[in-house]
């Protein structure tokens, strides 16, 4: 690679979104990213287990630096769960620990019991997880035969609604905020309805404001990197956090801004912001100081 390829490469930023397949971890995707653009910079916002599908957003280039923030969007599912079945590991790759009957159970008493779920409510995250345990991941302690004890964390349930009920499996819209384990909503539900209940397939479809209208399958994003096509499928790093107001700035609030001075704030009732240069690019994401009117920058990008 030559210096300008080198610097070009270096000044690429932007969201790749994947429909990633079964069968490989997160952690796979971004590195076939990484090789395919030659990009060294790359991570995504939220892990998919390998058993999951779905919408994983990755960000490339200095867009890495809104992992942050990108990362708490809240995300939405589709999920299958088998009532009836428990598991170590409360998927169908765990050892089953318990069968209970579920016959008795109606398509009534599941709803009720589903919405029973959505707000803001404690849970506690399944023993088979990445969390660190005293600097060691909760799955390897689990896997060992150890005593896992997780604290319970608030996270919130937006919407639940059952798409499919074909006793003893039910198909399930997930609405929830960043950090909720869907393994361990159908683990609890299915202990409040009595008959346990295994979580055996999930699919991300949204994460934060992108879908999978958004999201291109893995396999055509690895033939584009083949013909070079690739930069096609780049969503510009501005859009990662479209929810945010954006700010549309002068030539010499962009000076400003990327020098780490504030900027008067124009009559607005946000309280953060993203500042978008005359080219579309994104300059900085901005809090407003209150008393001062005016905007701080919080994190600033260069071009």
């Amino acid at each position: 690679m030559n210096e300008n390829e080198y610097d070009l490469k270096n000044a690429i930023s932007g969201v790749l979104v994947v429909d990633k397949p079964t069968g490989m971890t997160s952690h796979d995707v971004v590195q076939i990213i990484r090789n395919g653009t030659g990009i060294r910079r790359a991570g995504h916002t939220g892990t998919l287990d390998p058993r999951a599908s779905g919408v994983l957003v990755v960000l490339i280039g200095p867009a890495v630096r809104l992992s942050e923030y990108v990362s708490a969007s809240d995300k939405r599912y589709q999920a299958i769960i088998r009532l009836g079945t428990s598991t170590d590991t409360y998927d169908s790759d765990g050892k089953v620990v318990d069968t209970r009957p579920v016959e008795d159970i109606s398509e009534e008493q599941f709803n009720t019991v589903l919405q029973s779920f959505v707000g803001e409510i404690e849970q506690v995250p399944p023993p088979y997880s990445a969390i660190k345990i005293k600097g060691r991941h909760a799955y390897d302690m689990a896997r060992n035969g150890e005593e896992v004890e997780l604290t319970p964390r608030k996270i919130q349930v937006y919407s639940l609604e059952l798409l499919e009920w074909e006793s003893p499996e039910a198909v399930v819209d997930v609405y929830c905020s960043s950090g909720t384990y869907v393994r361990s909503l159908a683990h609890d539900l299915g202990e409040k309805l009595g008959c346990g209940a295994t979580l055996t397939g999930l699919r991300r479809t949204k994460s934060g404001r992108f879908t999978l209208r958004d999201a291109v399958p893995l396999r055509k994003l690895r033939d584009s990197f083949q013909d070079g096509t690739w930069y096609q499928f780049l969503i510009p790093a501005a859009e990662a956090l479209s929810d945010w107001p954006a700010v549309e700035l002068t030539s010499e609030e962009v000076d400003a801004l990327r020098h780490g001075h504030r900027i008067p704030a124009r009559e607005t009732q946000e309280t953060r912001a993203r500042g978008i240069s005359e080219a579309g690019e994104l300059v900085a994401l901005m809090t407003l100081d209150p008393e001062t009117r005016e905007w701080q920058p919080k994190k600033v990008f260069f071009s």
